[in-house]
């Protein structure tokens, strides 16, 4: 039995339906389903305890040598990338000196992007950034109640920040997309080298037939979407599958290899 991480947000839950309720043919290989928030899978990973597991691309950077990055269950898009609200009375130039910003995760993407962009953004201003990791759940409270002057958002917050009077500061993945012309790398689904190679071409293949599943049994799947998302209206979940599960999502073809290609030399840059 091999250990298979997700996470609960409703693109993973819409991905690995079929596969976690044995909707589709699995091939004779057998999983112990491993449901957490990404964060907690990079760590799990970094610690190698995962055979196969959805990750950040920020933390395959540091995973290369132990894992594969499958070409299918891929966060990548357009349009979909990381935000970095503040309080409506925000301003950058009001901040000179020391900033601090509520992050979802030290090893997400959106960290990664937002260290990108604010070091080429801001690198005549003398800003001392302070990053304050908390769940990505907790972070649009903590702006709001101006416990940190910013923060920086991920999954359904980018449909929810409004709500909470905030206002978006910078689109990361506009960024990106501007300065590269491909699509955020956001994240994937990584086995361990040690896999057999016609086993993790057979995982490939059984993470496309899910999403297939899920395309053409939409009603069946929002029951299990919403056991993991139950404070989301259905609106919200279906605004969050549009917008992360894609083509990307069945292969994420030679242009998201380069994309991630073009994070990790980006992130020589930044990363220690």
């Amino acid at each position: 039995m091999m250990t298979f991480g997700f996470s609960p947000c409703p693109n993973d839950t819409y991905i690995f339906y079929a596969l976690v309720n044995k909707k589709i043919d699995l091939k004779g290989l057998d999983f112990d389903f491993i449901i957490k928030d990404v964060e907690e899978l990079n760590q799990l990973c970094i610690s190698k305890k995962l055979d196969i597991s959805k990750v950040s691309s920020h933390a395959y950077y540091y995973l290369k040598d132990d894992y594969h990055f499958l070409r299918a269950g891929a966060a990548f898009g357009r349009g979909c990338g990381p935000l970095i609200v503040a309080n409506k009375d925000f301003s950058f130039d009001d901040k000179q000196g020391q900033l601090k910003i509520g992050v979802p995760g030290r090893l997400t993407t959106a960290f990664l992007l937002m260290k990108l962009y604010l070091s080429s953004e801001f690198i005549s201003r003398s800003i001392n950034v302070n990053y304050e990791f908390m769940p990505f759940n907790e972070i649009m409270t903590a702006v709001q109640q101006r416990k940190t002057d910013a923060g920086l958002i991920i999954h359904e917050g980018r449909f929810t920040y409004q709500d909470y009077g905030l206002a978006k500061i910078a689109d990361l993945g506009e960024w990106w997309e501007s300065g590269t012309g491909l699509p955020i790398p956001l994240g994937g689904i990584i086995a361990k080298k040690d896999i057999a190679y016609d086993t993790v071409k057979i995982i490939e293949d059984l993470i496309s037939k899910s999403v297939k599943y899920s395309i053409n049994n939409l009603e069946e799947v929002l029951c299990f979407i919403k056991k993991y998302s139950q404070e989301l209206s259905d609106e919200v979940i279906m605004q969050h599958v549009s917008l992360y599960v894609n083509s990307y999502s069945l292969d994420i073809g030679n242009e998201g290899i380069e994309a991630l290609n073009e994070l990790f030399k980006r992130a020589k840059n930044v990363c220690l």
